[in-house]
């Protein structure tokens, strides 16, 4: 049998906070509004001169360091990101440059807030077909470089940040129990950013640098999809809900992730997310959230996580698994 596991994870986030009270100052809100509307508090802002791939060198030097190993080895690397530092070339032949994996394949996938959902099934996939042994996937955006700061409905939720994980063969056990993707084309103009094209599905998008969000339809979107994908997901893996011990879905909004754990009748107190401090950081959500609940004591070795992520597509992908991590060797330093 050829199975996989995740070994080790590391995040990183940086060191600027954008409070909400911050936020009071630039646009037309408040800290409560912000709260009752988005369960958000605040989110970290990266440098001007601090891009996406540095946030991913970042992520995977903690991952190093926590847990003592070498990424040299690794033999494909798959950053998930909407937020490249450039259209080409891509952020995962940077970090394979900076980091000196020098014999491995570096891809970069854009599935948005389901990325790194996306990048743990392909990694997977590819140790499954025996075709690779160690892959490293990260999540990472920085999406204050495309955030419309005049913009209130938006400028609100977003934050930057970086996860990583090494996800290598085991002959002895299969951590993957299941998965289910998706996704629904029809709704494209609801989240978008514009670059060649200027319209999709017929509609005339505002052809601007930001990020560009239609919450309402977003909203409604997810909370009539999402429950019954996930549904379909346990089903084909033969699981039941009360065999998942932390549910971590993409940590858009709590007011999104609240309705979702009602529909599927899934406790709020055994939902991890990471949108309290860190706000929506797209691909580097669902990852954060699994490291934050790993160094506070929560997520433990034998524990079955459902993963669901959601975003601009529509695209959505859910990932059900046993976390079974390395020992760690050093103590992570509070994010």
């Amino acid at each position: 049998m050829i199975g996989s596991r995740i070994t080790a994870i590391g995040s990183y986030v940086p060191e600027k906070r954008l409070t909400n009270f911050d936020l009071e100052k630039m646009v037309e809100t408040s800290n409560e509004w912000i709260i009752q509307r988005t369960g958000i508090h605040e989110r970290r802002i990266a440098r001007s001169d601090e891009f996406t791939s540095d946030l991913c060198v970042s992520a995977v030097e903690n991952l190093i360091q926590r847990y003592n190993i070498n990424v040299e080895d690794v033999d494909m690397i798959i950053v998930a990101t909407s937020t490249p530092d450039f259209p080409f070339p891509s952020v995962s032949s940077i970090i394979q440059n900076r980091l000196n994996i020098t014999q491995a394949g570096a891809i970069d996938l854009s599935a948005a807030c389901a990325g790194f959902v996306y990048g743990l099934h392909t990694a997977h996939s590819l140790i499954r077909s025996g075709l690779h042994k160690k892959v490293l996937v990260i999540g990472a955006d920085a999406l204050s470089k495309i955030t419309d700061y005049t913009d209130r409905s938006t400028c609100i939720l977003f934050g930057d940040a970086a996860g990583a994980v090494l996800v290598e063969k085991d002959e002895e056990s299969e951590d993957f129990i299941g998965f289910h993707l998706g996704s629904d084309g029809s709704g494209a103009q609801h989240v978008y950013r514009t670059s060649l094209s200027k319209a999709v599905n017929g509609v005339e998008l505002v052809d601007t640098q930001y990020l560009v969000q239609n919450g309402r339809e977003v909203f409604k979107w997810v909370v009539r999809n999402v429950p019954d994908s996930i549904r379909q997901l346990l089903e084909k893996a033969q699981t039941s809900l009360d065999e998942v011990d932390w549910f971590i879905p993409h940590s858009a909004n709590l007011r999104l992730i609240e309705p979702i754990c009602k529909k599927i009748g899934y406790p709020m107190e055994k939902t991890l997310y990471s949108l309290v401090k860190f706000g929506n950081t797209s691909a580097a959500t669902i990852p954060l959230s699994l490291d934050l609940g790993i160094r506070e004591g929560k997520v433990q070795n034998g524990d079955k996580v459902l993963m669901y992520g959601f975003g601009s597509g529509l695209v959505h992908a859910g990932q059900l698994l046993k976390i079974h991590l390395d020992e760690q060797v050093n103590t992570p330093a509070p994010l």
